[in-house]
């Protein structure tokens, strides 16, 4: 379960890194480690410590809950899903539309959600 958990952080670290478009050698230079460091955590040979992660995760903006997301409590649980849904957002297209979405100003933004919301209901009623 232990080693669970520690890639279940690598991933969720690796996965917001790309979504921000930075290095492993650029985000160890803010974090104050070696880019090497860095590749043991997202692959999860080394364990993340609190107060690293603290420090990551106000360096990738988001609340330390973040890299705990998709972890369930029992054993083993939630894990595949995790894996799949990192694996998606792993994906350059993914990271692409992302990044793109997050340039449009606030109202296209949300009318392109509400397209891609309705197209998904138009698929799942055929």
């Amino acid at each position: 379960m232990e080693q669970d958990i520690d890639l279940h952080l690598g991933r969720r670290l690796r996965s917001r890194r790309r979504l921000l478009g930075l290095t492993q050698q650029q985000l160890s230079l803010v974090v104050g480690v070696r880019f090497q460091q860095i590749q043991k955590y997202e692959c999860g040979a080394n364990r993340i410590s609190a107060a690293r992660l603290w420090c990551l995760a106000e360096v990738l903006n988001v609340p330390v809950g973040y890299f705990y997301e998709g972890l369930e409590s029992a054993p083993g649980v939630g894990l595949a899903n995790a894996s799949a849904s990192d694996e998606t957002m792993a994906r350059e297209e993914s990271l692409d539309l992302i990044r793109a979405y997050y340039q449009l100003d606030e109202r296209p933004r949300r009318r392109l959600l509400d397209l891609a919301k309705s197209l998904n209901d138009d698929i799942g009623a055929v």
